[in-house]
């Protein structure tokens, strides 16, 4: 999509701008389906950076994802928390990862998270 469809973009302001992690969306990026809740992006930022930093080899680039003050202007990425990217039967990872999608590579969505009963 080059040009982010507006609605997804409200969604993703509404995030930034209540600071929620409750909207759950399931999203398609080049052809793979991710699904899980979204988050700010100063929250997400937070909680890459403590990963990073709890990490005896990966520790020196947490400083790389230090929250910092909001841009200004509509959101140009979705961040996602507690996602899994959907593969036959299964969500990788299934414990759920943090992942950044930009906002423009979306080809669909959906309000709400999918997931899989026994």
């Amino acid at each position: 999509m080059s040009k982010p469809d507006e609605l997804l973009v409200d969604i993703a302001a509404t995030v930034e701008s209540g600071q929620s992690n409750q909207m759950s969306l399931t999203v398609v990026v080049g052809g793979a389906v991710l699904t899980g809740r979204l988050a700010p992006e100063a929250l997400w930022r937070q909680r890459v950076s403590e990963v990073l930093t709890d990490s005896s080899r990966l520790g020196e680039f947490s400083g790389i994802f230090s929250p910092s003050g909001r841009k200004e202007g509509p959101p140009t990425h979705l961040h996602f928390h507690l996602a899994r990217i959907l593969q036959g039967t299964v969500g990788i990872p299934e414990t759920g990862g943090m992942y950044r999608v930009a906002l423009s590579d979306v080809s669909a969505w959906t309000v709400g998270d999918f997931r899989y009963s026994d």
